[in-house]
């Protein structure tokens, strides 16, 4: 079998660091530059030649810095002679550019996906994507994991009576009713109209949830403007206990004054797919980690193994 290697971009070498330390394996080193015409510069430090490279790098801001520092580390390991190179990329920020909705527009999530093939990536390893049509984008195999496992065993540790899981929008409504299957607890969506990037209008709530305790899931939280549009409606039921939950707690621009002025938020649980430094760490937010999940796929790319199989043990398993 082919030797292991890992290498970890400058995005977020916490995670990756967490994950090689469950596959009992030392990150390898690498060194990027820039030059001085400002261009970047890559050299992976360890030999690559007929290895199985994965390259962690989630596309997290400055999002164009760390694409093109993935893009040459890809280009580097296959000049190296890897066996084969799989993109480890947690959060895959082009996702949200999938569909063509304006004239002449880019749908940048498939232009991405044939960058990342185009530079090298034999194999993509990513957690929920904002849209799964992406999936499809890649000329390439795609192992598309979901945080919800992770999201579920942490709150079957608390209490869960009368309560509902809620989805922002639609859009999103079949990850909620995953998530609510894991737990046995109804479900509920918004109905939402995106005005521009921080602007949107939830006109309805399709569900009950009259003086429930509410469970809101999103893919992501960016700027919060979802959130507290979502929040906003859900009060106008009387509703009780309020946590809200997400993979990617990204947390741009105002999220964290407007998470901070919910005070009737009891709970805020993401995961750390992305950085989530100290200084947006409210006091009532729950950071869990995905690094086991993502090194057991790992491993079981490596092995050849099943990745689905994984979530079939999960369900086995409880």
């Amino acid at each position: 079998m082919n030797s292991i290697v890992v290498f970890s971009g400058s995005a977020h070498t916490e995670l990756a660091k967490a994950i090689g330390r469950r596959l009992k394996t030392r990150l390898s080193p690498s060194t990027t530059s820039r030059f001085s015409n400002d261009c970047l510069g890559v050299q992976l430090g360890a030999n690559c030649r007929e290895a199985d490279v994965f390259l962690i790098q989630p596309l997290v801001p400055p999002v164009q810095e760390h694409l093109m520092e993935l893009l040459l580390m890809l280009d580097a390991a296959r000049g190296a002679s890897a066996a084969r190179i799989t993109a480890v990329i947690p959060h895959f920020a082009y996702a949200r550019s999938d569909k063509k909705d304006a004239p002449r527009i880019s749908i940048a999530a498939r232009l991405v996906a044939d960058l990342l093939s185009t530079a090298g990536a034999n194999r993509v390893l990513t957690m929920t994507l904002h849209s799964p049509q992406v999936h499809g984008f890649f000329s390439v195999p795609v192992d598309h994991m979901t945080a919800l496992e992770v999201l579920a065993a942490h709150f079957r540790r608390g209490k869960l009576t009368n309560t509902v899981i809620v989805s922002p929008d639609l859009g999103n409504a079949k990850e909620a009713s995953h998530l609510a299957r894991l737990l046995k607890l109804p479900v509920a969506a918004g109905s939402k109209k995106r005005l521009s990037d921080d602007r949107v209008v939830i006109d309805a709530i399709v569900g009950h949830v009259e003086g429930k305790n509410v469970i809101v899931l999103d893919d992501e939280i960016a700027n919060g403007g979802t959130i507290v549009e979502i929040l906003e409606r859900l009060r106008e039921f009387r509703v009780k206990r309020i946590v809200v939950a997400c993979t990617h707690g990204l947390f741009t621009g105002k999220a964290i004054d407007r998470l901070r002025a919910q005070s009737d938020v009891s709970e805020i649980v993401t995961t750390d797919t992305v950085p989530v430094p100290t200084g947006k760490r409210l006091p009532n937010m729950t950071v869990l980690s995905v690094a086991p999940l993502l090194a057991e796929a790992i491993r079981r790319i490596h092995v050849g193994q099943s990745v689905s199989g994984l979530f079939d043990s999960a369900a086995a398993a409880r």
